[in-house]
C-alpha cells in the first residue's frame, strides 16, 4: 500500500490533550506511574520546605537567602514538571517558570561561593596575591593562553554582572515570549525564519553561556578554599540540574519534533516528547533534592577573624588557587 494513503490518527496532529482527557484514559500502569511521580514531586517540595525551616533556624543571615534559592532548584523544577505532566497544554509555561528560577540560581550560586569565602570584603582583602584564570568553560576552555586577571573590586563586579544579567534578561524574554504567544507570534515548535522562537531562543542561549562563565571562573578559583564545605559536589549538583533541565529536555524535544519519538494517542509526537521529558525530570530532580539536602545540612560556623589574622597558613578559608 502506498504510504501516502495511510490513515493518520487525528490526535497525532492535534494539540496536547486536556488534563481531564489524561485522567479518563489512564490505565492501571498509568495510574501507578502518575501516582509515583506525583508523590516524588510532592516529597521533593516537602523536603525543601523542611530544609528552609532548618536554614532559617541554623544558617547565618548572610547565607540564608542564597542557600534557600540554590536548594530550591531541583524541587521547583520537579514540581513544575509534575504540573506539566498533568496539564500538557501548560508545559510551555511550566518550563519557562523553571528556567526563570534556575536563571536566578545561577547568580545565587556565585554569591553563595563568595559568602562561604567570607563575603566580598574578605574575598577582596585576601585577593592581592592571587589572580583569576578566565580560560575556563563554557566560553574559553579552549584558550589556555588567555592572561590571568587581577582580582579587584571592578573585576568582581563584572563577574557578578555577568551572571546577574541572565537572571534579569531571562525573565524579560520569558514575559516577551508569553506576550507574543498570546498574540499568536510565538510557538516553541516553530523553527521558521519568520517565527519569534528562532530569534529569542538562540539569544537566550548566548546569555546563558555568558552567565555560566563567571560561576565557573569563581569555582575554579575557590574550589580549594571551599573544599571543606563540599563545594565540588555542590557545584556538580548545580551543573547536573543545568544539564538535565536544559540539555536533556532540548534533545528529547528535538527528537520529538523530528518524529523520532512516535505519536501515542492522545499525545502527538511533540506532546509525547514533552511528557517523557517531564517524567524523567521528576525522577531526576527527586534524587538531586535528596542529595542536595545531605550536602547543605551541616553546622555553619561564623568566619573567625582571629584565626585569619593569627593562623593564615592553616585556615582552610584563607587558601585560594594561586595563578601560575
Amino acid at each position: 500500500m502506498d504510504g501516502s494513503n495511510r490513515s493518520v490518527d487525528p490526535s497525532c496532529q492535534s494539540p496536547p490533550p486536556l488534563a481531564i482527557d489524561i485522567i479518563v484514559n489512564l490505565d492501571v500502569f498509568g495510574i501507578i506511574l502518575y501516582s509515583v511521580l506525583t508523590f516524588m514531586a510532592a516529597t521533593s517540595m516537602v523536603v525543601y520546605i523542611e530544609e528552609c525551616v532548618y536554614i532559617y533556624k541554623k544558617v547565618p543571615n548572610n547565607k540564608k537567602s542564597v542557600i534557600a534559592w540554590v536548594n530550591g532548584a531541583a524541587p521547583v523544577i520537579g514540581t513544575m514538571s509534575c504540573l506539566g505532566m498533568w496539564i500538557p497544554r501548560a508545559t510551555m509555561f511550566t518550563d519557562m517558570t523553571s528556567a526563570c528560577y534556575f536563571a536566578v540560581v545561577v547568580f545565587k550560586f556565585l554569591i553563595l561561593m563568595l559568602e562561604e569565602a567570607g563575603g566580598d570584603e574578605a574575598f577582596l582583602a585576601r585577593a592581592p596575591k592571587h589572580k583569576l584564570r578566565i580560560s575556563t568553560g563554557p566560553c574559553c576552555c579552549c584558550c589556555p593562553c588567555l592572561p590571568h586577571v587581577s582580582i579587584t573590586r571592578r573585576s568582581l563586579f563584572l563577574l557578578k554582572l555577568g551572571s546577574f544579567q541572565f537572571a534579569v534578561m531571562k525573565i524579560v524574554f520569558t514575559i516577551l515570549s508569553i506576550v507574543l504567544y498570546t498574540n499568536g507570534n510565538f510557538e516553541i515548535t516553530d523553527v521558521g525564519i519568520d517565527g519569534a522562537a528562532i530569534w529569542i531562543n538562540p539569544f537566550v542561549g548566548v546569555l546563558t553561556i555568558i552567565a555560566l562563565w563567571p560561576v565557573a571562573i569563581m569555582f575554579m578559583h575557590l574550589r580549594v578554599t571551599l573544599r571543606s564545605i563540599k563545594i565540588i559536589p555542590k557545584y556538580a549538583m548545580y551543573q547536573l540540574v543545568l544539564v538535565l533541565s536544559q540539555l536533556q529536555s532540548a534533545i528529547i524535544n528535538i527528537l520529538a519534533m523530528k518524529g523520532t519519538i512516535g505519536c501515542a494517542p492522545p499525545y502527538s509526537s511533540t506532546a509525547r516528547g514533552y511528557l517523557m521529558s517531564q517524567q524523567l525530570l521528576i525522577l531526576e530532580m527527586f534524587i538531586i533534592t535528596l542529595v542536595t539536602r545531605l550536602l547543605y545540612r551541616r553546622h555553619y560556623d561564623p568566619l573567625s577573624e582571629e584565626d585569619e589574622e593569627n593562623k593564615p597558613e592553616i585556615n582552610e578559608n584563607t587558601r585560594m588557587v594561586t595563578a601560575p
